[in-house]
């Protein structure tokens, strides 16, 4: 049988490197040879990519992977009879097994593929929100949140009538336990919680907040869109209910992510959209639909999206996964050593379990303007609400700035942050950049 591996569109694609660095370790700087981006200039000086929270650069594995796709295969999948139909289905279903593999999940079945992580919280909602809750369901969702966590269960409460109950934050940045273990009850329906918070960079006790929840016959849906670059994740251990991810934060292209369901809740789950690819049979007088996974994939699916996911986690998964976690654990505390130093400058949120993500102000500026001063730089950071305006709120903010770290930045791209941080304190309103 022919695989991804083999078949001569494909022969090569998306296979992982050798590991860089020396055995058992990680080297930041042997990574970065993969990414062509991280060479290039901006502003006159070499580029420092520090929005990955945002958006994280791709290796050239994957953007090979999307040449040889379009080059050699393109085809839709599933349902064609000829050589590239067989080529494409096989690749596409691959992704789909890569993605299992990744999260632990017990089954290919298990795992729909989505456009992102937004995109799998509206299917849960609207599939299966809509058919399990109803007036005086709770529906729990932390204020930490990133909005696509938030919007679409106000939504659906509204239709349903359910109620929305937000958890309140700690001081640094965690979910209240106390404040959780009060709002549980036997009206808990779902909680929805991030496994990382974009804006924060908070890791919560995931695991033991989805046992809690399960106490109370709860299901839970983990947004893990910041996690899965960061650490392992392993969904039988978490025993999460759906978790969810976009490929785009993972090295993937954008435009593909994936819904992992538990097998007995996605049995339960009805279709979401209507069209090709999810039903048996139609006739004006009925229809008939697919199993899960193809019953949540109506329409063509993002095909060439999956081949780019395949090969990013193929290239991230030949990685040291721990390895990589310590030496960005590290780069988090050097990052905040050297951010501490900046006068002017307050770190937002300070959890103790925290990803790479630096939120920050600065006395007297904008944080538009320490954006633009840093792009001038070519230091790529964001500004503005991150879609957590809740969370920004506990902190009585509308907009910061925010640095997020991914494995290819380095100790010395952290220093240029803060030298151009240093500068712009002691310069006048518009000076330019030294």
């Amino acid at each position: 049988m022919t695989t991804p591996d083999t078949f001569p569109a494909f022969r090569g694609f998306g296979r992982p490197p050798a590991p860089p660095g020396a055995p058992g370790g990680f080297s930041a700087e042997a990574v970065r040879h993969d990414f062509p981006v991280l060479h290039r200039t901006v502003n006159g000086h070499p580029l420092v990519w520090l929005d990955n929270a945002a958006t994280t650069q791709k290796p050239r594995q994957v953007i090979e992977a999307l040449t040889a796709y379009y080059g050699l295969a393109n085809s839709n999948v599933h349902r064609g009879a000829h050589t590239m139909a067989r080529e494409a289905t096989e690749a596409y279903e691959a992704a789909r097994a890569a993605v299992a593999r990744f999260l632990g999940a017990p089954e290919p079945e298990s795992v729909v593929f989505v456009r992102g992580t937004t995109e799998a919280v509206n299917l849960v909602a609207q599939s299966w929100g809509r058919a399990h809750l109803g007036p005086g369901d709770d529906v729990l969702v932390p204020v930490l949140e990133h909005h696509s966590d938030i919007v679409p269960w106000q939504l659906i409460a509204r239709e349903t009538r359910a109620r929305l109950v937000p958890l309140p934050l700690t001081p640094d940045g965690d979910i209240d336990p106390a404040a959780y273990a009060d709002r549980l009850s036997s009206r808990t329906r779902l909680v929805a919680l991030s496994h990382a918070s974009n804006v924060l960079g908070t890791v919560p006790p995931v695991r033991e907040m989805i046992a809690l929840a399960h106490r109370y016959r709860a299901r839970v849906l983990v947004d893990g869109a910041q996690a899965v670059a960061h650490f392992p994740v392993d969904v039988r251990e978490l025993d999460a209910d759906f978790y969810a991810f976009s490929g785009h934060k993972v090295f993937a292209p954008t435009g593909i992510g994936a819904l992992y369901v538990k097998p007995e809740v996605l049995a339960g789950m009805g279709p979401w959209q209507g069209g090709g690819s999810m039903i048996e049979s139609v006739g004006f007088d009925g229809s008939t639909f697919a199993p899960p996974p193809q019953l949540l994939e109506a329409g063509t699916g993002n095909i060439a999206g999956a081949v780019g996911l395949l090969a990013a986690l193929r290239w991230l998964s030949a990685l040291d996964r721990d390895a990589v976690a310590a030496y960005e654990a590290g780069l988090l505390r050097h990052a905040e050593d050297a951010l501490s130093a900046v006068d002017g400058l307050r770190l937002v949120g300070t959890a103790a379990h925290r990803i790479a993500v630096l939120t920050f102000t600065l006395a007297g500026r904008d944080p538009l303007a320490v954006a633009d001063w840093l792009d001038r730089d070519g230091i790529a950071v964001r500004a503005g609400h991150h879609c957590a305006q809740p969370a920004l709120a506990h902190y009585g903010l509308t907009s910061a700035v925010r640095a997020s770290l991914a494995l290819y930045n380095t100790p010395g791209e952290v220093d240029r942050l803060a030298e151009s941080l240093t500068r712009l304190r002691r310069s006048g309103p518009h000076a330019p950049p030294g």
